[in-house]
């Protein structure tokens, strides 16, 4: 390649060229997506569905009962103080992190010994990504007013709040290190807690309501059970990687 780069001075420059030619244009098919994808919930949402009374009083006195609760903790844990670390554990649980972090480590770390969790992993993780955008765009609830969310885009399904998919794939993630492919028992605690903290943070960061992080929990408890039902064996997961990569196991 270094010859080849001296041989001709201007392929760099020609290749860079490309790229950023190729760059804009990535760019422009992504913003005319957006556009097109906000102005088809726009028309989804014009057409408001009639709420019963009893589930508006519901959603009444969950958004009330969610404002007072962190009225009443932010007395005690500042948001401005300890705003730093409510976004650690938001984004130590955020889909667009973990789907690639995942992919990723199956990748470089292709051992026998962890196909198999690997697998089940993403199987579990893609799962629960479809189930909360299925379900979001079909309840299509508001966040709370107060939400003013500076890292996720606010696009699509996830202009919603309900259900949580933080507190779905907390509790899947924990769930499938204690007891589906439990770890050393000596981390189980500390991958509870965190579940916990990050359904917590979900409410201190005015992100979700009390009732979406339960819910959150419910779903994640049902995509673990599914993906325990549909547990993939040693040799199947190993027939899916050899399927998908050139390094064969």
């Amino acid at each position: 390649k270094n010859l080849t780069l001296l041989k001709f001075p201007y392929l760099s420059k020609s290749i860079s060229y490309i790229l950023e030619i190729l760059f804009i244009q990535i760019s422009d098919l992504h913003n005319n997506y957006v556009v097109i994808f906000n102005e088809a919930l726009v028309k989804m949402t014009e057409n408001k569905r009639v709420v019963p009374p009893i589930l508006q009083n519901l959603l009444k006195y969950d958004a009330y009962i969610t404002n007072e609760a962190v009225t009443f903790a932010q007395r005690f844990l500042p948001f401005e103080k300890y705003e730093v670390y409510y976004t650690a554990l938001e984004l130590s649980c955020n889909g667009l992190i973990h789907l690639p972090f995942w992919f990723v480590f199956s990748w470089l770390f292709d051992y026998p010994d962890f196909v198999q969790m690997q697998v089940n992993m993403l199987f579990g993780l893609c799962l629960d990504v479809i189930l909360v955008a299925v379900i979001k765009a079909f309840v299509r609830r508001r966040r709370p007013h107060r939400n003013v969310d500076k890292y996720n885009s606010q696009l699509g399904p996830d202009v919603y709040s309900f259900p949580s998919g933080h507190a779905s794939r907390a509790f899947f993630v924990a769930y499938f290190f204690t007891v589906l492919w439990p770890i050393n028992f000596i981390f189980h605690l500390p991958l509870i807690a965190w579940a916990l903290s990050v359904g917590i943070s979900r409410l201190l960061l005015n992100r979700h309501y009390i009732g979406d992080i339960t819910c959150g929990f419910l779903l994640g408890m049902f995509v673990s059970n599914i993906v325990g039902f549909l547990w993939i064996e040693e040799s199947t997961a190993k027939w899916l990687f050899n399927y998908v990569s050139d390094d064969k196991l």
